[in-house]
């Protein structure tokens, strides 16, 4: 829809389109139907695999014990070998604001899209809130954000936030409110609109009142761990998180880890992402049949979908900054445009930077941030090598195809420079 409706866009490219609208009901539509068939999917496979499915609410009552039921009927027990908690996340809505479903909701609401609101506030800027401003401004809406931190976009490098407010934000119609919380949201009714007030973060003193359409509540999601029954097993949640170790175990009150017991997802904190929790689920069952494997969460990536997308795997150059200093070593950072990528040019999407922090002295790739065309799909590159340990001086010999949008990370890596007296190949034989 954005790129129909840029003209100077489609012109650039020789293309005339007339006049192009939306069903809002069959986008809703798409985005429900593509949730039910992954949902079937998921369930064929299961049973495919001779997964039994027991329905119900499931409460810990005792070690590799069990009890599910619904509201009803009588509650099944059933013991198991091993006990993985899955039970994810909801959206989080801080007190005061009151959710209606329709013109104040969370990040569930706003899938189904039964609206779109001429004018939208989106409190938190952070991935989900940055997605969802994408998908209304393109739908015409017009999209205000409430954040609570100094900046746009905490979490992300902070570079690649100032870039993503120059794409993303400052040529749309948004408007953002920095370093306040939303104090209160009332829901519209009577035909008054929604009311927002705002506070200063810091003093708590009022600042002012906003009257939006509609209001999506991105302020994060919060563990469903609630009646879990951890006490029955002296488990205590930390904000509501279930503690483990780096295998997943899960920590009693004590710190011992409860025999038998795992918790993988969002309910445990580590990473809230859902590849995150499968790569958790792989290494939980590799251990369960005997093979030892811990997971370096820092390998791991992380993508926000937005036109273009953001993406990035290991460390901001902040938090990279600050591990070198604590632990005595020299950092650098090299950065790449998407301006000189010739597939970028050929589809006039120049705008991105992709960044590698690294180690000059051995070659360690510590984080990459990519802003720019596909770059959910192009960080992998970068991730699959923190994961297997390859460094800047090995990976820079690897050939990308030309003409591909790969070659934005090709040009990154062979700009890294490395003090070759320090650093060692992976080709080359080394003395132990």
């Amino acid at each position: 829809m954005r790129e129909l409706q840029d003209e100077h866009h489609m012109k650039s490219l020789g293309l005339q389109v007339s006049s192009p609208g939306y069903d809002r009901q069959v986008v809703a539509d798409h985005a429900n139907n593509l949730a039910s068939k992954i949902r079937s999917n998921l369930t064929n496979s299961m049973k495919a695999l001779g997964v039994d499915i027991l329905t119900g609410i499931g409460t810990i009552v005792g070690k590799q014990k069990v009890r599910y039921g619904k509201v009803g009927f009588p509650d099944n027990e059933i013991t198991a070998r091993n006990i993985i908690i899955a039970t994810g996340s909801v959206p989080f809505v801080p007190k005061g604001i009151e959710i209606d479903g329709k013109t104040v909701f969370t990040s569930d609401h706003a899938l189904k899209l039964e609206s779109v609101p001429e004018w939208i506030a989106i409190v938190g800027s952070g991935y989900i809130g940055l997605e969802f401003s994408d998908v209304y401004t393109a739908l015409g809406s017009e999209v205000t954000f409430v954040e609570a931190l100094d900046q746009l976009m905490p979490g992300f490098d902070p570079e690649i936030a100032k870039l993503a407010q120059r794409i993303l934000i400052s040529p749309r119609k948004i408007d953002y409110h920095t370093g306040v919380f939303a104090s209160k949201i009332t829901p519209a009714k009577d035909g008054k609109p929604v009311l927002i007030e705002l506070i200063d973060a810091k003093t708590k003193e009022h600042k002012e009142t906003l009257e939006v359409d509609a209001a999506l509540i991105a302020t994060g999601r919060a563990p469903f761990t609630k009646g879990l029954g951890l006490e029955n097993i002296n488990v205590v949640t930390q904000q509501g998180f279930v503690p483990v170790d780096e295998r997943m175990q899960v920590m009693d009150a004590t710190g011992n880890v409860v025999p038998n017991l795992y918790c993988i997802g969002d309910a445990n904190g580590k990473l809230m992402l859902a590849h995150a929790a499968s790569a958790q689920g792989i290494s939980v069952v590799e251990q369960i049949s005997g093979r030892d494997n811990i997971l370096n969460h820092l390998s791991i990536p992380a993508a926000c979908f937005t036109h273009p997308e953001i993406s990035m795997v290991g460390l901001t150059e902040p938090q990279a900054r600050e591990k070198a200093d604590k632990e005595g070593f020299e950092i650098s950072v090299v950065k790449t445009s998407f301006k000189a990528n010739t597939k970028a040019l050929a589809e006039n999407e120049g705008d991105g930077l992709a960044k590698m922090i690294y180690r000059p002295d051995t070659g360690e790739i510590l984080g990459v941030h990519i802003l720019g065309l596909h770059a959910a799909d192009l960080i992998h590159e970068a991730s699959n090598a923190i994961a297997l340990g390859t460094h800047v001086q090995d990976i820079k010999f690897a050939v990308h195809a030309h003409p591909t949008l790969s070659e934005v990370l090709d040009e990154l890596f062979k700009a890294a420079k490395v003090n070759t007296a320090g650093s060692h190949s992976m080709n080359e034989p080394v003395a132990v």
